[in-house]
């Protein structure tokens, strides 16, 4: 296995005690919420509370695809593990999709025979004390997701964030239940709640299925790869059959070098190499894969229109 494959496994494996800080809140949050739910008695809060378990659930997944992914390449899967993130992302998009109908389902019935609320104070307050867990654990997710390039981290911390917002309209919308009285309220809180959980999964499921599919690179990372092609075109070499794609932390780009036809085979290597470098230069964790062509010679344009 060579040092950069190593390198690469050793920190997809460091992120896996992100998924263990997750997991943590999951269980703070769940037992939380569910003391709120139990002294209040409100549908609002009881979706909040099963929210958490989804979030247990999604978290654990994703330390079990976080610790595949950080798998050595081998000779079933040359190209690493790293897609298995995606099967992470996807169970998460699914369970946020079940939670949702669970939680319309319990208020449709709550909104059919309202019912009194109680305890309001105690309640509000210790369900804000697990929102407070959720927010901190979230943004540490989001930002070490972005910086590591893993769509799994990331998802976590979105849908935590989710859960963050779900409850700051929840508490919100029971305390003016507490003022006014209106208990209808706290079911219609529920309902929206869930439908704004299912654009959360909805969200990610699309993200997770581009990923399975090869998509591209987004474009602004297509863009700092034009701008090295560019400089390198500027010393008389040309590209055609440029390819690009994601598969989770990983990304991938491919392209043929059309050099002139006078310049030596050791020469012609070592501008792919230096390509190559100035590419992962811009791109971390990029694998780089170059064919060279001689300019002058038709063969090579055969494929020049491949995109």
């Amino acid at each position: 296995m060579s040092a950069t494959h190593t390198h690469s496994n050793n920190k997809d494996l460091a992120l896996t005690r992100y998924a263990w800080l997750s997991i943590s809140a999951a269980l703070i949050t769940i037992v939380l919420k569910t003391i709120a739910y139990l002294l209040t008695g409100s549908v609002g809060l009881l979706s909040d509370a099963l929210e958490a378990i989804v979030n247990l659930v999604g978290a654990v997944i994703a330390l079990s695809m976080l610790i595949i992914a950080a798998l050595p390449p081998d000779d079933s899967h040359m190209y690493g593990h790293s897609k298995a993130e995606y099967f992470a992302s996807s169970a998460e998009g699914v369970l946020i999709l079940i939670a949702a109908g669970g939680i319309i389902w319990t208020a449709v019935e709550r909104l059919l025979a309202p019912r009194e609320l109680e305890q309001l104070g105690i309640g509000l307050v210790v369900s804000m004390l697990a929102s407070l867990v959720n927010l901190v654990v979230s943004r540490i997710l989001i930002a070490t997701g972005k910086k590591r390039n893993s769509i799994t981290l990331e998802a976590d911390g979105h849908h935590l964030m989710t859960d963050v917002w779900t409850s700051v309209v929840v508490i919100g919308g029971i305390g003016v239940v507490a003022v006014t009285k209106w208990y209808i309220l706290d079911p219609i809180l529920a309902i929206l709640v869930a439908l704004n959980i299912i654009w959360t999964g909805i969200k990610l499921l699309k993200r997770s299925v581009a990923g399975f599919m090869d998509a591209s690179l987004p474009a602004e990372e297509q863009k700092l790869v034009e701008n090295v092609i560019a400089r390198y075109q500027e010393r008389g070499v040309q590209f055609h059959a440029i390819r690009t794609r994601q598969s989770a932390a990983r990304r991938f780009v491919s392209v043929h070098m059309l050099v002139p036809g006078d310049w030596s085979v050791h020469d012609a290597h070592h501008i792919a190499e230096d390509f190559e470098s100035d590419v992962r230069s811009q791109l971390s964790d990029t694998i780089v894969h170059t064919h060279l062509e001689p300019l002058d010679d038709e063969i090579s344009i055969n494929d020049i229109n491949e995109k």
